[in-house]
């Protein structure tokens, strides 16, 4: 029986979700909001992660958390260098890495970074579980078609492997028995991957620029045509990668990245907003043939998440399309933050090792 709590933080691009846990029972969730504005003043890493933890603490205190009762703070993963699956311990190395954005500036860099903080000031341990720069790749999987470049593996791992191992669970064997094909659809980028038996062995790296386009991400473009607009003169660095990472996708064609704005045009019956929408299940259904190839076609189950699939629309697209390749379980939202505490508990009862980052 575990009897402290477990602290779960999530940082989101205006806002940071903090939730208590005692064992695997929530006891509140909270998502503070933060003022955009506030947020554009905040130009050093150093000083976001001074605003967020003073908000997350602030919290706990408004909401009379006894602090002595909390024995671990779990943040989620931002961009690491290539890690294996599992949970890390939050030390000074990862922490240099992530303020310096060794490997890339996200908000996600901010879960590690708060929880280390926050389990400084009270007198605990901090873990992060399943970083977006998991990577269990296939060799073959990391060839481009040019030696100075290499597949990279950044994705949705926490979500993935968290509702893998409830699929496998659910179906009475273990996650490293199953081969799936699994399809995340966040607030971001779209990550669809081929788990073959325990391990994710191909994946499209939903960072920056591959696979199917998202809400505000352009997805895998004509490489010549982004060549010759990158070295038209007329963009500069940070303009294309907005281009590509903030500013594509349903936001490009419809000019709102609004979920709300979006569902509303295609209750009113906006064609365009259909058809953009049918695109983005036609090229999701494209990603989950290729991963088909990759599993060579030994598949136990097509695993769906995230909220886009509450849309009778967009589902049946996906299911028309590659429904014939094996049966499909939907997990209709993006659970990280259940995920992260499911990871602590288990840490906490010594059924998983914390890992050094080095």
């Amino acid at each position: 029986m575990i009897n402290n709590d477990i602290l779960v933080i999530y940082p989101e691009t205006v806002s940071t979700q903090i939730a208590l846990y005692k064992g695997t029972s929530l006891l509140f969730l909270k998502n503070i909001r933060h003022k955009p504005e506030d947020l554009k003043q905040l130009k050093e890493p150093d000083k976001k992660l001074e605003f967020r933890t003073n908000a997350v603490m602030r919290e706990l205190k408004e909401n009379d958390t006894e602090l002595d009762d909390i024995e671990i703070v779990v943040g989620r993963g931002g961009l690491l260098k290539p890690l294996n699956a599992g949970v890390y311990e939050v030390n000074q190395k990862m922490v240099d890495d992530l303020k310096k954005g060794t490997e890339g500036w996200h908000h996600t860099n901010l879960g590690g970074l708060i929880a280390y903080e926050v389990a400084q000031r009270i007198g605990v341990r901090p873990i992060l579980a399943d970083p977006v720069s998991v990577d269990e790749l296939d060799d073959i999987a990391r060839i481009t078609g040019h030696p100075k470049f290499e597949r990279k593996s950044v994705f949705h791992s926490l979500n993935q492997k968290f509702y893998a191992r409830k699929y496998a669970k659910a179906n009475h064997k273990n996650y490293e028995e199953v081969n799936l094909i699994m399809v995340t659809i966040g607030m971001g980028g779209i990550s669809v991957a081929a788990h073959r038996g325990g391990r994710v062995v191909d994946v499209n790296n939903a960072y920056d620029g591959d696979g199917p386009f998202s809400i505000k991400r352009s997805g895998g473009l004509p490489v010549g045509d982004l060549l010759r607009m990158a070295f038209s003169g007329a963009y500069t660095y940070e303009e294309m990668m907005r281009m590509i990472t903030k500013e594509g996708g349903y936001a490009a064609y419809l000019g709102t990245s609004s979920i709300h704005e979006i569902d509303q045009m295609m209750v009113e019956g906006d064609e365009k907003a259909l058809f953009i929408s049918d695109a983005c299940a036609y090229q999701v259904s494209k990603e989950v043939g290729a991963m088909y190839a990759v599993l060579e076609g030994k598949v136990d189950g097509i695993i769906l998440t995230g909220n886009i699939f509450h849309s009778e629309r967009f589902l049946e697209n996906v299911k028309r399309r590659v429904g014939k390749i094996a049966d499909f379980a939907l997990y209709p939202s993006v659970n990280d933050v259940e995920a992260l505490a499911e990871n602590a508990f288990l840490v906490l009862k010594g059924e998983l090792e914390v890992q050094q980052y080095a």
